[in-house]
Formats: structure tokens, C-alpha cells, sequence
């Protein structure tokens, strides 16, 4: 099964990390209050990343990571990359 890591930005700017087996449902989940409680009063979410890995462990790995940056780290990750949504 496929995982994917991906960071979402908040209204106020948040970026938020997370893992999933599907990010646009993930996305809807956080948009319709179905998401992390730590994001109440923060949507609308966008997505700005995500990554696919082969495995959870791989991904959570990735997560824990990602988690641990500052948030300028974050967005040169974000400006980097491509979403093929």
C-alpha cells in the first residue's frame, strides 16, 4: 500500500504535517472537521506537499522528520516540489 507524507497550510498560514494513504481525502477530512483537532479554527486547509512512500514506516519516518524542521525549511520544501493533484 502506498503512503503519502504531506503538509497542508492553514488559513492562518500553519503548516501542518501528516501521513495518509489519500491526500485529497485527507485534505476534505481536515476541510469538513473530520481532521487532527489541532487544526480547529484553522480551515480551510490547502494542500502545498506531498510524497509518496512504499510503506507507513517509511512515511511516518519521513513525518517525524519533516515535523522536527523550522518552518522556513518547510516552505523551501513547499517551493520545490510539484503537486500533481
Amino acid at each position: 500500500m502506498k503512503w503519502f507524507v504531506y503538509l497542508v497550510k492553514c488559513i492562518d498560514n500553519y503548516l501542518y504535517t501528516g501521513i495518509t494513504t489519500n491526500p485529497n481525502r485527507r485534505v476534505w477530512e481536515h476541510n469538513n472537521k473530520f481532521g487532527a483537532k489541532s487544526l480547529k479554527g484553522k480551515i480551510p486547509v490547502k494542500l502545498v506537499y506531498k510524497k509518496c512512500y512504499n510503506s507507513k514506516k517509511e512515511a511516518a519516518k519521513r513525518e517525524r522528520e519533516i515535523k522536527g524542521w523550522k518552518k522556513d525549511k518547510k516552505l523551501a520544501l513547499i517551493k520545490n516540489s510539484i503537486i500533481d493533484s
